[in-house]
């Protein structure tokens, strides 16, 4: 081999070395860049995605959000998913994954959950606070399908069940009963038409996504156990995650969360104790669709 070949395949092995590294510094580059993870319970999304718009907007940083049911996102976390925060549809999750080490703390209460009964367009169901309607169609037969969220990891459809099981209809609709993976899934399927009515989030079925679809009322919060919306760091939470974490506790969060029917605990000490507190006086939102 010549000296100009050696020099010529030494220049070559160098400029090669040069692009693989800056190859690996721009992936590095790139994943540093990348907007935590944050998973949060499917009934907030509609204000989650305008309280993380607002964020952005007035702090210059993203946040990627995963929605679900809150009870698959604890699993998740326990087997290492990379979420920085959990915003909980209750209490029991956090609780679940401070006692398993996943987190430092129980969080705080963000807000607090409502329930609704809603019917699509083309249903008879007649809607009312005590579910009266309800289950004079069931005795009628006239319910062929009815909407929950999926009971075993989904907070809102945990207190349908409950409620339910209290009016004394769960056992005549339980064979009628069709499970969302998650409360919003329940919402789609409740309003898509193909069933006659379901129980689920007022935040989900007052937003303009689905009044369109449907009519809903709310259900009286004293019908049924308070659902206490927990948040929660991990240990991976970042700067950026943490920020937003505050975010959330702002006047401006709380105003867009009010906006889709949310509630908050009646003193500002009960958001971060783990119990039940005492709630404002409902204010009941009612939509029902001309005939």
């Amino acid at each position: 081999m010549t000296f100009s070949r050696r020099v010529a395949l030494k220049v070559q092995s160098l400029l090669l070395a040069s692009l693989l590294g800056l190859s690996s510094l721009f992936s590095l580059t790139a994943f540093a860049a990348k907007p935590p993870a944050i998973a949060a319970a499917a009934n907030v999304k509609f204000a989650l995605d305008e309280i993380v718009a607002n964020f952005t907007a007035e702090t210059g940083l993203a946040i990627r959000v995963s929605y679900g049911s809150s009870g698959n996102f604890v699993a998740q976390i326990q087997h290492g998913a990379p979420f920085e925060m959990l915003l909980s549809a209750d209490e029991f999750y956090v609780q679940q994954l401070h006692k398993a080490g996943k987190t430092d703390s129980d969080g705080d209460i963000y807000a607090i959950g409502k329930l609704a009964l809603v019917a699509p367009n083309n249903s008879k169901l007649a809607l009312d606070p005590q579910l009266t309607g309800l289950a004079e169609a069931v005795s009628e037969g006239e319910i062929k399908r009815f909407v929950i969220a999926n009971p075993a990891h989904a907070p809102y459809g945990e207190r349908a069940q409950a409620l339910l099981e209290s009016k004394d209809l769960w056992s005549a609709l339980q064979p009628k009963i069709i499970m969302g993976e998650n409360v919003s899934q329940a919402a789609q399927f409740a309003l898509s038409g193909s069933a006659q009515g379901g129980i689920v989030a007022l935040s989900l079925a007052s937003a303009p996504q689905f009044t369109k679809m449907g009519r809903y009322i709310e259900i009286p919060q004293s019908l049924y156990q308070p659902i206490n919306q927990r948040m929660v760091l991990t240990p991976r939470a970042g700067d950026t995650t943490k920020q937003f974490y505050q975010y959330m506790q702002s006047t401006a969060a709380q105003q867009v969360l009010e906006n889709y029917g949310f509630g908050f605990p009646a003193n500002v000490s009960d958001k971060h104790h783990l119990h039940q507190p005492k709630l404002r006086a409902p204010r009941p939102r009612q939509q029902v669709a001309e005939q």
